[in-house]
C-alpha cells in the first residue's frame, strides 16, 4: 500500500467549483482508497492506494467529474517527494505568511519567466515545483497560481507553508 498527499486544484475557492469534503471523502473511499482525510476545505488529500500516483490522480479526476460535474486538475506525491520539497525550499523561513509552494504536473521546460512588477517577492523553479517567496503577501504578489501556469504552460496548484506542513504530518503520522 502506498500512502499519497493528493492535491485538487481549484476546488472551493471564492465560491466556485464547491465540493464538500465529507462527500469528497465518501467518494474515495468507495474508490477502495483507504485511510482517506482531508484537510480543510481547499483540496488537499491524504489517503492509501495499491494504484500508482498516475493511476490514484486519474481515478479521482473521473470521479470528481461524474459525481460533481467538475473538470478539476489532480495531482498526486509521496510523503518522500513531499519531504524534499519542503526540505529544497531555497528562501528564509522566518515569516511563514510570505511562504509557498506551486506544485506543478510536469518538470517545465523554463527555468525563468518574466513577471513584471514583482517588487521583492522572489521564486526559484526547480524540477516540478516552483518555490515562492513573496514579501509583499499573496493578495498583492503577481507570481499567483494562474501566471505560474501561463508562463511555464503546465498545471499548478499552490500551498501556504502551514497547509505543507500539516500535509506532511498527516501524511506521516503513525
Amino acid at each position: 500500500m502506498n500512502k499519497y498527499i493528493v492535491l485538487l486544484r481549484g476546488i472551493n475557492v471564492s465560491g466556485k467549483n464547491k465540493i464538500p469534503m465529507a462527500e469528497l471523502r465518501e467518494v474515495l473511499n468507495t474508490l477502495g482508497f483507504q485511510n482517506v482525510q482531508t484537510y480543510i476545505q481547499s483540496g488537499n488529500i491524504v489517503l492509501d492506494a495499491n494504484e500508482s500516483k498516475i493511476e490514484v490522480c486519474s481515478k479521482i479526476h473521473l470521479s470528481i467529474k461524474e459525481k460533481f460535474g467538475f473538470d478539476i486538475p489532480v495531482l498526486a506525491r509521496t510523503p518522500e517527494e513531499w519531504k524534499k520539497t519542503i526540505d529544497k525550499y531555497p528562501f528564509p523561513i522566518e515569516n511563514e505568511k510570505i511562504v509557498a509552494f506551486s506544485f506543478l504536473n510536469k518538470v517545465p521546460a523554463q527555468k525563468e519567466i518574466e513577471v513584471k512588477g514583482i517588487n521583492d517577492d522572489q521564486y526559484k523553479i526547480e524540477d516540478d515545483m516552483v518555490y515562492l517567496y513573496c514579501s509583499s503577501g499573496f493578495g498583492k504578489t503577481k507570481l499567483t497560481n494562474n501566471t505560474i501556469e501561463k508562463k511555464l504552460a503546465v498545471i499548478a496548484t499552490t500551498r501556504n507553508y502551514k497547509t505543507t506542513i500539516k500535509l506532511l504530518e498527516l501524511a506521516t503520522k503513525n
